[in-house]
């Protein structure tokens, strides 16, 4: 489940981009996702279409592309190497692996369109992983459909919701999903429901449940990762940092606790440190968000030269995204604003919305029209990025600096005094800007100014 996390991590995601990257990783943790007993069926309950085995029990791709030369119309074997080509696309940031995996899903339905939800919620998270949302709701909502009792499909079909912003939706399919199974995937996606609505004491709670029902290291890194995202997201980079640690002694290396673990050290003044763990997540996977984050900490530390080498490889990497049917939103319009061609924001941003009307969209839309000095609509879209009470810096930072341009200083002030008080280092580019507006409008006092929002 993409989504306001804190500026540092900016994904889906992706990504979970790394999606959108938490609805794909979710959908296809251990073993694909689809494995027998995935959903607690009741004993009234009818019965449903067989879960396919091999798909639980083949992980490996090579395993799977063999069973698919053998089996060419088999429905399961290519749907099963559907959803693995969907994550492999994520665990290697190449996108090309995205049409492949449309191609074999695609042959699935083809083979049994009815009740073959294993493809559905392939379908599914393809289209998450792409960023078209309204397509994999559609998906998610067919995969449902035909087999009602499994929970990662909830999960897949709360990401949907989520992203469209339908969160009342999106809370009925995640409690849908802790009903039929509570473990990792559904608790994290409790937690992300709770962060969203601004009460993060409930949302590290059930991360806590996510991490006490993991199932091995994967699950045990993944929970660790989102504990250290939440306590950086509230400005307790010491705490980030031992999560982030955390996570590393149970799967070392891997990338995204690297971002974590850079996050926090360069939170707590240890920059060198901090390039180091970002270069490394960037061999690793050189996603997108990552090569931004590694930037702007270069150029934090004057390094510029080395800034915009990551930069340029980041537009590099946009268009091979594009390239591969992934529609950018946020993250590219977001990087155009500060880094790039403020119209081109601008464009990006309103697409953006379009598909994806999230409330980092919102928030992107709104830094967008500022940059191109349309503040009063700007400041409609900053207040929307905030409407369900998300506790997230870089939002409220953006609507301050809005504030201030429409000549509201006493509310800009508020406005940067929460951002930093949320998490005095959001981001290594925007927290010194935010100290530095503060400073001015103290050493400037309130001044005249009509207000024009709270």
């Amino acid at each position: 489940m993409s989504g306001p996390r804190p500026h540092w991590s900016r994904r889906h995601l992706a990504t979970l981009v790394a999606v959108p990257a938490l609805g794909v990783s979710l959908f296809l943790a251990g073993g694909l996702g689809l494995a027998p007993g995935e959903a607690a069926r009741p004993a009234h309950a009818p019965a449903g279409p067989p879960v396919p085995r091999a798909a639980a029990r083949a992980t490996d791709l090579a395993t799977l592309q063999a069973r698919v030369r053998d089996t060419p119309r088999d429905p399961e074997a290519l749907g099963a190497l559907g959803l693995a080509y969907v994550q492999k696309a994520r665990t290697s940031g190449d996108p090309s692996y995205y049409p492949k995996a449309e191609a074999v899903l695609r042959r699935s339905l083809a083979a049994e369109k009815t009740d073959n939800f294993t493809a559905m919620g392939g379908m599914a998270a393809l289209e998450a992983a792409r960023h078209r949302f309204a397509d994999g709701l559609g998906w998610a909502r067919r995969a449902v459909a035909a087999n009602p009792w499994n929970a990662t499909l909830y999960g897949t079909l709360a990401d949907a919701y989520t992203q469209l912003g339908r969160y009342a939706e999106a809370s009925d399919a995640v409690q849908r999903m802790v009903d039929l199974k509570p473990g990792t995937p559904s608790f994290s996606r409790a937690s992300y429901a709770a962060e969203l609505r601004g009460d993060t004491a409930a949302a590290r709670g059930a991360m806590r449940r996510a991490l006490d029902a993991a199932n091995g290291p994967d699950d045990t890194s993944f929970a660790r990762y989102y504990l250290s995202e939440l306590a950086f997201g509230s400005g307790d980079a010491e705490t980030a940092l031992s999560e982030a640690e955390a996570g590393l002694r149970a799967t070392p290396g891997a990338p995204s606790l690297l971002q974590a673990r850079a996050r926090a050290r360069a939170a707590l003044g240890r920059g060198q440190a901090a390039t180091e763990d970002l270069s490394k997540a960037v061999q690793a996977l050189p996603l997108p968000e990552y090569l931004v984050q590694l930037g702007e900490l270069y150029d934090s530390l004057g390094q510029h030269r080395e800034a915009e080498r990551q930069f340029a490889v980041f537009r590099a990497e946009q268009r091979l995204f594009a390239a591969n049917g992934v529609a950018l939103d946020s993250d590219a319009a977001l990087f155009e604003a500060d880094h790039g061609d403020p119209r081109r924001a601008l464009t990006l941003a309103r697409a953006g919305l379009r598909g994806r009307p999230f409330l980092d969209s919102h928030d992107a839309l709104a830094w967008a029209l500022h940059k191109n000095g349309r503040d009063r609509e700007a400041l409609t879209e900053a207040d929307r990025a905030l409407a369900l009470g998300t506790r997230n810096a870089l939002f409220t930072y953006h609507r301050a600096m809005i504030l201030k341009s429409l000549g509201d200083k006493a509310a800009a002030r508020t406005g940067l005094r929460t951002a930093l008080a949320t998490n005095p280092h959001f981001s290594p580019l925007h927290a010194p800007l935010a100290r530095a507006a503060l400073k001015e409008l103290d050493q400037r006092g309130d001044g005249a100014g009509a207000p024009v929002g709270a």
